[in-house]
């Protein structure tokens, strides 16, 4: 019998880990072949389910998520019209709701599961062929040959940590830039938005075990890790001993969701003393509004969470990204920019705001008439209006996330976009507005003309920050023939008599530019190496002006 699994990712860089998940359940059963078909949702579904269709399977089974959700029904439906006898089944967090529209809708889907598979699938599989002995399969879900919907439950796997690691599966995707790592399920939160909001108990790997995973993770060469801990640090024991370990790790990166408000003493020691670029942090946060967060049923005080977010924005040794979910209950537009303006100030290392969506199976789709909330039926699912923010209010928010991107999230014009946001209540109301009238706001947009809207913005609202950007503009290794460098000498450049370096070591065989400040009476330079033709400076000095020096 054959089993042909559909890895099906929003983009190349990911990969499923339900595929080795599953299958490292039951490999040692030779009774099943297992072949894999991998694809992106931008490639052609025709394509892709001709793949399928010639490696003739008995089974397909895919993991189904909302940013693959349209195309996986696409590449499905044609598989089905090709292979009417083949048995498809799906799972993933899109079937945590009422799964009996979804089948009746596609009715050439045979079952989905709810839950958790590495128990419920290797049952399945011993009747797969037998729809009527799937009745004591938990979490199974399916119509009859009667035509009435079957739903038995929800699977959880209580005995997580004896469970065959996903890397021990031959199927095991090697070939991406970072793999993910589960050392927990379960959540001890109760986020009205999340599929894992209140899911009990907390089930967690031992540190032996995790341990033994890193070291398999890094003979592969994988230097980037992912961390599937929901609330890393909810145990301040076990979150602390969990640093420890990483730091046995050097040259590795540990991608971790922490939670601010429950920075512990002891974790705060831990944090502090991690080496260099060992962890990169994604604080959850989502508002900085008490009662929007009460409202949203998230854990936690909000004064702690913003005295421990800002600890963690200072710390030299990592980056702290911050996260705002527009759409949530409560949450008015202005209180979106305002709050992007604090985490500015914070020194976040990013703000990403999100559209909510309300995925199936949260307790917030299971309220939202009652909240006053509408979205959309289709996934991904997202928040069209609440009581609080009207659908264009929503747009707003969206471009607003663009320009967070594309300007704050970008590291070359970070430091003149957080100080103008700092500086300037409404910097980012009137730099949406320009990009707006600019017809920009939506588009993709290249890092050299993003530095152009915002040195052009700047010498309309803002001339006072001309130089700031021209700095930037020259340290991202931008042209100095476009016109954020307009000021830029780059001819019969010569050394002043005093300067202050401020990095790098001059020598005679630089290229040097100069950049005069009239208003502070400053001039900055900067040296390239002539050999490398590398765009970047490799050395920065300033001097007083020669007006000024006069």
């Amino acid at each position: 019998m054959k089993i042909l699994w559909l890895d099906l990712n929003s983009s190349y860089a990911h990969s499923s880990l339900a595929l080795p998940a599953l299958h490292t359940q039951v490999m040692n059963d030779t009774s099943w072949e297992w072949t894999v078909v991998s694809a992106t949702i931008n490639e052609n579904p025709g394509m892709i389910a001709g793949d399928i269709c010639r490696h003739r399977p008995d089974i397909v089974a895919a993991t189904c998520w909302l940013f693959s959700h349209e195309a996986l029904i696409h590449i499905l439906a044609r598989v089905h019209a090709m292979l009417p006898d083949c048995v498809i089944a799906l799972g993933g967090p899109e079937f945590l709701g009422d799964n009996e529209d979804f089948l009746r809708r596609n009715p050439f889907i045979s079952c989905v599961f709810r839950g958790e598979g590495e128990e419920a699938f290797p049952q399945w599989l011993l009747a797969w062929n037998r729809p009527e002995r799937w009745s004591d399969i938990t979490g199974l879900c399916y119509m009859d040959a009667q035509g009435a919907y079957n739903d038995n439950g929800l699977a959880r796997v209580l005995a997580f940590d004896r469970l065959t690691a996903p890397e021990e599966s031959p199927l095991f995707n090697w070939g991406k830039p970072f793999v993910q790592l589960e050392t927990t399920r379960g959540c001890f939160n109760t986020c009205a938005f999340c599929v894992s909001g209140g899911e009990k108990p907390v089930r967690t790997l031992p540190l032996d075990v995790i341990r033994q995973r890193i070291e398999t993770i890094r003979r592969h060469g994988i230097r980037d890790i992912r961390v599937l801990d929901r609330t890393f640090n909810y145990n301040s024991r076990r979150a602390s001993s969990l640093l420890r370990l990483f730091r046995e790790f050097p040259g590795l990166r540990f991608h971790l969701e922490i939670h601010p408000a429950l920075l512990s003493d002891e974790i705060k020691v831990e944090l502090a003393q991690m080496p260099h670029g060992l962890l990169h942090l994604e604080a959850g946060i989502q508002s900085l509004r008490k009662e929007v967060l009460e409202t949203s049923m998230r854990r936690g005080e909000l004064s702690s969470a913003l005295e421990g977010l800002r600890y963690l924005c200072s710390l030299a040794n990592m980056e702290t990204h911050a996260d705002l979910i527009a759409g949530l209950p409560l949450y008015r537009l202005e209180e979106i920019f305002e709050d992007a303006r604090t985490l500015a100030g914070y020194g976040a290392g990013e703000i990403q705001l999100e559209s909510l969506k309300l995925l199936p199976g949260t307790e917030m789709r299971r309220r939202a008439a009652e909240l006053g909330i509408r979205f959309s039926p289709l996934p991904p699912y997202e928040v069209l209006q609440t009581r609080e923010i009207s659908p264009d209010e929503l747009q707003t928010a969206r471009l607003l996330s663009r320009l967070l991107d594309g300007f704050y999230n970008a590291k070359a014009w970070q430091g003149i976009t957080r100080r103008l946001m700092i500086r300037y209540a409404d910097f980012l109301h009137r730099f949406l507005d320009y990009l707006t009238e600019q017809r920009v706001a939506d588009q993709p947009l290249s890092l050299e003309r993003r530095g152009i809207l915002l040195y052009d913005f700047c010498k309309m609202y803002y001339p006072d920050h001309l130089t700031a950007v021209s700095l930037a503009w020259i340290e991202a290794g931008m042209s100095l023939k476009k016109q954020p460098a307009e000021r830029v000498r780059t001819k019969h450049v010569v050394p002043p008599a005093r300067w202050d370096i401020l990095y790098g070591t001059y020598h005679e065989q630089l290229r040097l530019c100069k950049l005069t400040d009239e208003r502070d009476n400053l001039c900055y330079w900067y040296g390239f190496e002539t050999e490398s033709q590398s765009p970047r400076p490799v050395f920065k000095a300033q001097s007083a002006s020669e007006q000024s020096e006069v």
